[in-house]
């Protein structure tokens, strides 16, 4: 008989106890899905009819959605590729906490409607005191967006040309600001804008003056910029983006703007980003002069650009957690990091793996601190292996210098090493479960 007559009824495969168990987890469609296919194979004659229920059950995904969790060994902290900031355990906390109904705007003493997320916005009022007033948004270019509606629609902003930047994936500044309908009044020239540029610039139609830290890229030189502390006496507002996402100073970065200095220096209001060097869930912050920030916080671009639930809990736990995964990276000893590469060598070596433990650099990343590397240490391996670990579960993404592949660990949990052991040792086709897998 021809077996493709015998395709068992989607039904009855239905029923199998861990395709049941499986459509509870990840979905009744994506397990019906696996089931199809499995029963194509049988009428290709690839497969047999009593292994349908296997064969999906083989084919059904681990997760409910397609994103996994990576293993980021590239030496880059804040990578933009791989999700930038990771969420520190008393964020992941507060996230699930959130994750069902919550009282975000809700009162729980009086029953009544009270103001969304006031909890996030008294941390980072907190957090930055020297910021009358605070708001949030979904992230830094949706904060200078509602800052130029609301401050600058119909009228000038001016800018240094300096400052016209790109942010990534080519989208400009300048374009974002002129969508909002404010026109850019260009100063000075790109390596060159004084005091005197702006202050000839600024007139009835001005709206505010722009500060954009240029944080992915240096000019060095012959360069001169007017400093906030400069342009505060002009009378019109000061608006600094930051960028990065600094609150205060970090003396490992001398040279990254921070929020509480640059308000101290006469900023009107500071942007910044939630999820680089904060460390916390993608977010736009807005911090500054009260009245600023009552004006963007009732724009009615405020509505379309409000963070969830989900933000307004990871960034409350950011900002009143224990130090973030992203401060924990920056800060590691790299005496300690080349002692942890030397000891996963070891491990990889007995197994008959070419490993070595090498020096590296680092970097921040995410546009943050251009230019400055952090040393660190690395695990150098055959460049073979670059590819089976970034497929292999979890994926462990490395960089590859000089035909050979860096697994470094600034930005890897010591909890970790002992995955990154496993990982390793799988991807090269060994035995992954041994002794010298552990810990």
């Amino acid at each position: 008989m021809d077996p493709r007559r015998r395709v068992p009824r989607t039904d009855a495969v239905l029923a199998d106890p861990r395709l049941v168990e499986a459509a509870g987890r990840l979905g009744r469609a994506v397990v019906k899905d696996a089931v199809a296919c499995a029963q194509h194979r049988v009428r290709q004659g690839a497969l047999a009819p009593e292994e349908v229920a296997d064969a999906a059950v083989a084919a059904l995904p681990a997760h409910p959605a397609s994103l996994r969790s990576v293993i980021n060994m590239t030496g880059v902290i804040v990578h933009t590729n791989l999700g930038r900031a990771p969420l520190s355990p008393a964020a992941v906390a507060a996230t699930a906490a959130a994750a069902g109904y919550a009282d975000v705007e809700f009162d729980l003493a009086s029953g009544a409607r009270a103001r969304r997320g006031r909890g996030a916005m008294d941390a980072l009022a907190r957090a930055v005191p020297a910021a009358e007033d605070v708001h949030v948004v979904n992230n830094n270019a949706a904060a200078l967006v509602l800052v130029a509606t609301a401050l600058a629609a119909g009228r000038e902003i001016v800018i240094s040309r300096g400052e016209l930047v790109e942010i990534g994936d080519g989208f400009r500044i300048p374009d974002l600001l002129v969508s909002t309908g404010a026109r850019l009044r260009e100063v000075g020239t790109t390596n060159r804008t004084s005091y005197a540029d702006y202050r000839a610039a600024v007139g009835p139609l001005t709206g505010f003056v722009l500060k954009v830290h240029p944080s992915n890229f240096r000019i060095e030189g012959f360069t001169g910029s007017a400093g906030v502390a400069e342009l505060r006496g002009l009378g019109v507002p000061v608006v600094a983006d930051i960028g990065s996402g600094l609150l205060a100073r970090e003396p490992l970065l001398p040279g990254e703007p921070d929020a509480a200095t640059t308000l101290a220096a006469g900023a009107d209001l500071v942007t910044a980003s939630g999820d680089k060097l904060l460390g916390g869930p993608q977010a736009g912050l807005l911090l500054g002069r009260r009245e600023l920030v009552e004006r963007c916080r009732r724009h009615p671009l405020a509505r379309a650009l409000r963070v969830d639930k989900l933000t307004l809990a990871a960034l409350e736990a950011t900002l009143r957690g224990p130090a973030t995964p992203v401060r924990l990276a920056l800060h590691a000893e790299p005496a300690v990091l080349l002692r942890r590469a030397a000891v996963l060598a070891a491990r990889l070596a007995e197994a008959g793996i070419d490993a070595r433990a090498v020096p590296s650099e680092a970097a921040v990343g995410g546009g943050g601190a251009p230019g400055v590397t952090l040393e660190s240490a690395a695990v150098s391996l055959p460049e073979r292996l670059a590819l089976p670990l970034r497929t292999g579960d979890p994926p462990v993404v490395g960089r590859v210098e000089d035909h050979r592949l860096l697994l470094d660990l600034r930005a890897l949990p010591a909890g970790r090493d002992g995955d990154v052991v496993r990982a390793v040792l799988g991807a090269a086709g060994l035995p992954a479960d041994g002794p010298e897998a552990g810990g």
